[in-house]
């Protein structure tokens, strides 16, 4: 059975991947930041299903870690044939408000971690001629946000990037795709008030936010697309934008 790597594992939509993956019997390779915790309890309902699951803490922008990441797999002669890059963070606030050292942090985590992720996994899937990428975007990628400057623009690159190496790994079977969440009901969200979030639905003409059961479920399906399906950028976002 394939092993599926998820970064950003240990709370929201990568949680609930995780958790959707293992109970289709897919092993599992969960990577978090900070939450070592979290993530050890997100690994030990995975295993409830039967399915191997290995956890790494660290940060995943930095070459050294995800060197060390692929250096501990290969010694365990395991290689990932599925990526979801799904770790990231937003900022919110004026962009003339928003220093140097915060719009980097945005951009390291949301596309040094995709890149260096991608790096990791690509050599195998070239090898087996067979693999499936899958980006995390959101739909401030496609349209931009006020207030979210930075946070708009990794999502803009990571469309692009997924564009881009879907059409260099296509003849090798690989297929790389994005999906573009809209407002989906994670801890990202909770800088909202209650009168914000009321608002925010009343925007969305499926008056709600999405769940991430449902963001899991539609990871799942495009694990399961046919091959012929690559460098897409899907929208899910109940007809908001």
């Amino acid at each position: 059975m394939s092993y599926v790597l998820i970064t950003g594992a240990s709370r929201g939509i990568g949680k609930a991947t995780a958790l959707k993956l293992a109970a289709a019997g897919y092993n599992l390779i969960l990577i978090c930041h900070k939450n070592t915790e979290l993530l050890d309890d997100v690994a030990r309902q995975s295993k409830e299903f039967g399915v191997s699951v290995i956890t790494f803490t660290g940060d995943i922008s930095k070459e050294d870690t995800c060197n060390a990441i692929l250096s501990s797999l290969k010694e365990q002669n395991i290689y990932p044939d599925i990526l979801i890059n799904n770790a990231g963070i937003s900022h919110i606030g004026l962009f003339q408000d928003m220093s140097l050292r915060q719009w980097n942090e945005v951009i390291e985590t949301n596309l040094n971690s995709m890149f260096l992720c991608c790096k990791l996994v690509i050599p195998s899937m070239l090898n087996n001629k067979k693999g499936k990428i899958i980006n995390i975007s959101s739909v401030w990628g496609n349209v931009g946000a006020s207030c979210e400057v930075a946070y708009s623009a990794s999502k803009g690159a990571v469309n692009s990037f997924t564009k881009a190496l879907a059409k260099e790994l296509a003849p090798s079977n690989i297929q790389v795709n994005a999906i573009a969440f809209g407002a989906i009901d994670t801890q990202m969200n909770n800088h909202l008030s209650p009168e914000d979030k009321t608002s925010l639905c009343e925007e969305i003409p499926m008056g709600r936010m999405g769940t991430v059961d449902e963001a899991a479920n539609m990871i799942l399906s495009l694990i399961s697309s046919p091959d012929y399906l690559t460098g897409q950028i899907i929208a899910m976002d109940g007809g908001w934008i």
